[in-house]
């Protein structure tokens, strides 16, 4: 039996489209990993101070966004760095001397770790520290840490505050 023009175009177009579709995943896979490195190194660009629960930190109009750090976290009871406690606030309230010993030493430990980056003038980079304390410590504690911060060679002292919302 003879099939009509239109019959042998139909099976014609049958047999076409009986084949599968097929997914490159190949390409797709090559999407997702840049995606994945993207989000990878977009997410460590962020930089926080950590976050200390029992600090309730003095509100400021700073515009600086903050830097990476060393951060000396002041609370009511102790001094801590890097998440290390170094001493408590009323042990080195009740110390006469002006420089907190224990505090200059683990700068000063932290210092020997880290390479010394010079600018591209070879001078040496100044060293950064970043103080996240209570808004209820005393002025003499606080001048305390700032003068041993410098005695250790960290010289560029940062403040760390809340930004004050914009009441317009």
């Amino acid at each position: 039996m003879n099939k009509s023009r239109r019959a042998k175009r139909m099976s014609r177009h049958h047999a076409r489209s009986r084949k599968s579709a097929t997914l490159n995943m190949v390409s797709l896979m090559d999407i997702f990993t840049i995606l994945v490195f993207f989000l990878l190194v977009s997410s460590s660009s962020v930089q926080d101070l950590p976050n200390a629960k029992q600090i309730q930190l003095p509100e400021s109009a700073s515009d600086q966004l903050p830097k990476e750090t060393i951060v000396i976290v002041v609370g009511d009871k102790d001094i801590v760095v890097q998440g290390r406690k170094i001493a408590s606030v009323s042990d080195v309230m009740r110390d006469k001397n002006a420089e907190i010993k224990p505090l200059k030493d683990e700068l000063l430990r932290l210092t020997a770790r880290k390479v010394r980056k010079k600018t591209a003038d070879g001078k040496p980079v100044l060293r950064e520290v970043t103080i996240m304390g209570d808004k209820k410590i005393p002025f003499a504690l606080l001048k305390k840490i700032m003068l041993t911060c410098t005695k250790a060679s960290y010289s560029n002292i940062s403040l760390a505050v809340l930004r004050k919302r914009d009441k317009g």
